[in-house]
């Protein structure tokens, strides 16, 4: 037995014993777990189509670092 098919038998096993509010508020945790899933997707499909298109611009680890350091600095002469 997989430890997925494990969790999934005790998931079942427990939801017998539950009443009804109690599965209600189950379901609205494994609801919640689920949208916001779907809302990740959802931003990096978005995030990817625009810089695919050339909408926006991508940087490198190196450049994204680099841009935060000048940014950094530059805040620190400006006090």
């Amino acid at each position: 037995m997989t430890a997925t098919s494990i969790v999934d038998k005790q998931i079942s096993d427990n939801l017998i014993q539950l009443t009804l509010s109690q599965k209600k508020a189950v379901l609205s945790v494994i609801k919640a777990f689920t949208a916001k899933r779907n809302d990740y997707e959802d931003e990096m499909n978005q995030r990817f189509a625009e810089l695919e298109s050339g909408s926006v611009t991508g940087h490198t680890w190196e450049e994204a670092v680099d841009i935060a350091r000048q940014s950094y600095i530059s805040s620190k002469k400006k006090k």
